[in-house]
């Protein structure tokens, strides 16, 4: 008699019966996972995530096409930009390095740069670590290029991939971002470089989790350094960025994840979310999973603008944004807005439906005022025309 399953064997059977048979699971990357993060209460992405299945192709199934993806001239661009910042065993990347991070440190004349190709991700993630910790017990300099790293997020391992991490000589971990938006005049847009920070934050706790691993723990860098072109150009420059805040944060969001496996017993047999079952079907399916949408989401989800219609014709304040939601209490939907303002609906004494109602009747003394001024404005040119005539009667009975 064959020895039961495990738990974790079963959520994988499970998983895949949710992404449908043999549909191949989609990776999470750090960037899903910043957006996962960003909005931990949904369910639906958490468990589609999970599943690893392909939101694209399952928006589109759905009638909702969303507009991810770069453009091939942008992904082009990219590559080579990567390409030329990591040649000859990445000197000018660790010279930036050692420029931006540890100027005390001896110059990079003679990094290692470790092969890490292995089978499968559990395979160059355990490749990666074992890397890690040559790099550490040598010392010098050590360039690790597309590094692979596992990060348990809701009971699953995700595994990442970032551009690169510099081992320091001191022993000390720094995880390298590599984008293709310009550096002017050493600052980058705002949005983008916050948007990587983000994404690095990802791979710093990822990171951390190998670190404590080691005996001693080694030391992951709060500041990672992100590369970009310099100007209008097509060299490299590099600033150091801190991303304490952006680390505690996702940290904290991930902790507060729904666990996969609780989703998935909740949800009724035979739910599938396979891009080719018929629209009604997969309609039903998605449907099954409580969603929490916000405007946010059409920067960061593949099925933002299916919850977002959805959003809408329930009447869900949600859809208004986070800050909306938060000041309206108790009031979840936009037609229990409209009759608390009108006094029909809800507690006098909440502080959202007093704040309403006040708001409701400032509103009706406005528009009131307005028209009073619109109708004496009105009354006085009719006055003012009867002048007008009279005085025109007037010189033409002089002539």
């Amino acid at each position: 008699m064959p020895p039961p399953r495990t738990r974790g064997t079963a959520l994988r059977h499970r998983l895949a019966e949710l992404r449908g048979p043999d549909v191949p699971a989609k990776a999470l990357d750090a960037r899903a996972l910043a957006a996962l993060a960003a909005n931990p209460g949904c369910r639906r992405r958490a468990i589609l995530d999970g599943a690893g299945v392909d939101k694209a192709r399952l928006a589109g199934a759905l009638g909702s096409p969303s507009g991810f993806g770069q453009s091939q001239f942008a992904f082009m661009r990219g590559n080579a930009f990567e390409a030329r910042v990591k040649a000859d065993g990445g000197a000018e990347l660790l010279r930036l390095a050692r420029e931006r991070l540890d100027a005390g440190a001896e110059p990079p004349a003679a990094a290692s740069v470790p092969d890490l190709s292995a089978s499968g991700p559990q395979g160059r993630a355990a490749r990666t670590a074992l890397a890690l910790r040559e790099a550490t017990e040598a010392g010098g300099w050590t360039l690790l290029d597309h590094p692979m790293l596992a990060l348990e997020v809701a009971g699953s391992p995700a595994f990442l991939e970032p551009d690169a991490v510099v081992v320091h000589p001191d022993g000390r971990w720094t995880v390298v971002e590599i984008k293709s938006f310009p550096m002017l005049d050493g600052a980058a847009d705002p949005a983008k470089v916050g948007a990587a920070a983000r994404q690095a934050a990802v791979y710093v706790l990822a990171l951390e989790e190998v670190a404590a691993r080691l005996d001693p723990p080694a030391r992951v860098g709060h500041r990672v350094l992100l590369v970009c072109p310099k100007d209008f150009s097509n060299l490299p420059a590099a600033s150091a960025v801190d991303v304490r805040k952006q680390r505690a944060v996702t940290r904290r969001q991930l902790d507060r994840l729904t666990r996969i496996e609780e989703i998935a017993d909740s949800l009724p047999e035979g739910v599938c979310f396979a891009p080719d079952l018929p629209a009604e079907r997969l309609t039903s399916a998605v449907e099954s999973v409580p969603a929490t949408y916000t405007p946010e989401c059409l920067s960061a989800c593949e099925l933002a603008f299916h919850c977002r219609d959805r959003s809408r014709a329930d009447g869900a304040v949600t859809s208004l944004g986070r800050s909306v939601r938060a000041e309206l209490g108790g009031l979840t939907t936009v037609g229990d807005v409209l009759a608390a303002a009108r006094g029909e609906h809800g507690d006098p004494e909440d502080p959202a439906v007093a704040a309403l109602r006040r708001a409701a009747r400032l509103r009706a003394e406005a528009l009131e005022g307005r028209s009073g001024a619109v109708e004496g404005a009105g009354r006085s040119g009719a006055v003012e025309g009867a002048g007008r005539s009279g005085a025109v009667e007037g010189a033409a009975v002089c002539r």
